[in-house]
């Protein structure tokens, strides 16, 4: 018997394993975090570790931030950017670990991150 692609099968179990390599996992765990504190993706360097059966993201990333001239002329620009350096890593874990477990249903336990550097930007939105 075979099934077609344009066929799902929904609702039954299908024999067989998924399997996301540590590759795929680490593009995803890189775009998200990407998104998360404005800087491109292949900035971010992602880390998987075994914490009692989950997965611990460990991420190495700058931070996008406004030009520091801008700040001092209109410190609203901060707030357009997410806020502090500090908050914005912090709300970032639970939003990076939010979406990896989204786009990949993997476990994860928890995401530590270390801000290695600041990537200027023009824009933000002044909120």
């Amino acid at each position: 018997m075979s099934i077609t692609a344009g066929a799902p099968i929904r609702g039954a179990a299908v024999a067989g394993h998924n399997r996301i390599s540590t590759q795929a996992l680490t593009s995803v765990a890189r775009a998200a975090a990407g998104e998360a504190l404005g800087v491109p993706a292949q900035g971010v360097r992602a880390e998987w570790s075994d914490d009692d059966g989950l997965l611990a993201l460990s991420l190495v990333t700058p931070i996008g931030i406004p030009p520091l001239t801008t700040v001092l002329r209109d410190p609203a620009r901060v707030a357009g950017f997410g806020g502090a350096i500090w908050d914005r890593a912090v709300a970032a874990k639970a939003e990076i670990l939010h979406r990896v477990t989204a786009l990949t249903g993997a476990q994860l336990s928890r995401v530590d991150i270390r801000i290695s550097g600041a990537t200027v930007h023009g824009g933000g939105r002044v909120r």
